[in-house]
């Protein structure tokens, strides 16, 4: 009674059995409340200088005015209530502590007042203190809306099989708000790089795209924090645009803006961190593989209270409310200025290879963004080249439009290139410049002398030039055929069938001789 008003229904049955005569215990039985009440009601009574058949007629209103006066008084508190009030503020700051827990701070006070509280008691009146000092509102999360993620305080590890060196690694945690559907994933570091994987393996985990991603104020995610405008991180801005999400960074020092995923912590350092801990893993993947296994164990865990696990309410109201995901995943990119070179190539530093850029660029500043698979530059908000990443150190990656025409033909230049103009000429050129480029020489003799020999024909014509391929090829190729070639045509010697290697003298008359009528 000395913190609760008693209705106004049981306050008309204690006085019409009060006004009967009844006992206290009699009323305290029938009424359902301690005698201690009903004295302190009866003392009010008889206080209030009105009959009970008076007091029975006021209204509820009156009736309440009457006896509130009771409630309203102050409950004094004991010396001993006292102490541990004043010491709950030294409590909570200490809470705060990594690895500081209330069995610990509950052993300090003990041992500071002995005839203290004993550590349940101590408990139940800490958290009545800190509803009070503190008090939360609960917030229904809507279905498909919010992704909660941050990593861990503690680490795990694995070690490396062959030189047992011990590589520890960060734990990301996420938790989507309504269904609380939680994934957990060891990462190498908390940098961006890691990060966005370990968002972008969440969302394939839960198969779909939520409206929104709640980090904490981590550098990975955001670049300078605000209340109202934070500046998020480049690369996770993109990110989120490529999925068609938007971040919503939580406030610094405002940690219930995430507790969901603070609680999903602590969860996993039950569930998840200690059977991990009893057995040595011996990489990443093999680690990542059995937190899968417990952390399937745990979303699909019955909730405390409830009838129903975190997979189970997922996938009932939250997983047709996520957004479908992408056809293809994000890649990350990074970017940096250089200058152009001589050469009109530019060089990415962290695989030493070089790319062409278009000629004008000479000299110029260019930005160079590049991903996994991609190099893109850009000149002034233009991009003026992308080319395929190549890792190849000292290597070059070159589009011919990007030189200039002399470059470009030095560069297409190839046995390919001056086959397909022998075609155009005539077969007899084909052939001949296809013998020369599967002959033995050196790579650069037979270009040179291929392109020699279709030079001939702006001097004297495509069709002189076949019919001294057709007359040379009768003589197989030499270490003299473009000067052959050269003289067939300076002396119009294409059409004839002389040999011009032998001196053919006339075919004297003889008696011996059978001549050529013999042999037919």
């Amino acid at each position: 009674m000395a913190n609760n008003i008693l209705s106004m229904n049981k306050i008309r049955q204690l006085l019409r059995l009060y006004d009967r005569g009844a006992s206290k215990m009699t009323i305290s039985q029938y009424v359902g409340v301690s005698r201690t009440t009903v004295r302190k009601y009866i003392i009010a009574i008889e206080s209030s200088g009105c009959s009970t058949k008076e007091i029975d007629e006021l209204s509820d209103s009156d009736l309440d005015t009457l006896f509130g006066s009771i409630i309203s008084k102050p409950v004094s508190l004991s010396k001993r209530m006292q102490t541990l009030q004043h010491y709950f503020p030294k409590i909570e700051k200490e809470l705060k502590r990594t690895g500081m827990t209330r069995i610990l701070l509950w052993e300090d006070y003990i041992s500071e007042f002995p005839n203290g509280y004993q550590y349940t008691q101590f408990c139940q009146h800490f958290r009545t203190w800190q509803s009070k000092m503190n008090p939360t509102m609960h917030r229904t999360h809507k279905v498909g809306d919010k992704l909660f993620v941050d990593f861990a305080g503690e680490k795990l590890s694995y070690a490396d099989r062959d030189t047992g060196e011990v590589h520890e690694v960060e734990v990301f945690v996420a938790i989507l708000g309504a269904s609380q559907l939680t994934y957990v994933e060891a990462v190498p570091s908390q940098q961006k790089e890691d990060f966005i994987i370990a968002c972008e393996n969440t969302m394939h985990y839960i198969g779909g795209v939520p409206a929104a991603f709640v980090p904490d104020n981590l550098k990975a995610a955001v670049t300078k924090s605000h209340r109202y405008e934070p500046t998020l991180n480049q690369s996770f801005e993109d990110f989120a645009s490529h999925y068609d999400t938007c971040v919503l960074p939580a406030r610094a020092y405002k940690p219930r803006d995430k507790a969901l995923v603070e609680g999903a912590v602590r969860i996993a350092y039950t569930r998840i961190y200690v059977p991990i801990r009893k057995q040595v893993y011996h990489s990443l993947p093999e680690l990542n593989a059995a937190i899968l296994v417990l952390l399937e164990k745990h979303n699909d865990q019955l909730m405390k209270g409830r009838i129903y696990s975190r997979r189970m309410q997922f996938e009932e109201i939250e997983r047709k409310e996520l957004k479908p995901l992408p056809l293809q995943r994000f890649e990350q990119k990074q970017q940096f200025y250089v200058k152009v070179n001589k050469d009109s190539h530019v060089l990415l530093g962290p695989d030493r290879h070089y790319y062409s850029v278009p000629v004008r660029l000479l000299g110029k500043k260019v930005k160079i963004m590049y991903s996994v698979s991609t190099v893109e530059i850009f000149f002034k908000f233009e991009r003026v080249a992308v080319h395929p990443r190549n890792k190849t150190a000292h290597g070059f990656t070159t589009n011919t439009s990007h030189l200039t025409s002399i470059h470009r033909y030095s560069a297409e230049r190839s046995a390919q290139t001056l086959l397909k103009r022998a075609s155009a000429m005539h077969e007899h050129v084909h052939d001949l410049i296809k013998g020369i480029a599967e002959s033995h020489r050196h790579d650069d003799q037979k270009t040179r002398l291929c392109e020699a020999i279709l030079g001939l024909e702006k001097k004297y014509g495509g069709t002189r030039l076949a019919a001294a391929c057709r007359r040379v090829s009768e003589y197989g190729i030499d270490s003299k055929l473009f000067k052959t070639i050269d003289t067939i045509l300076e002396q119009n010697l294409e059409d004839q069938r002389e040999n011009l290697f032998a001196n053919e003298m006339p075919m004297p008359s003889h008696q011996n001789i059978r001549g050529e009528e013999y042999y037919k």
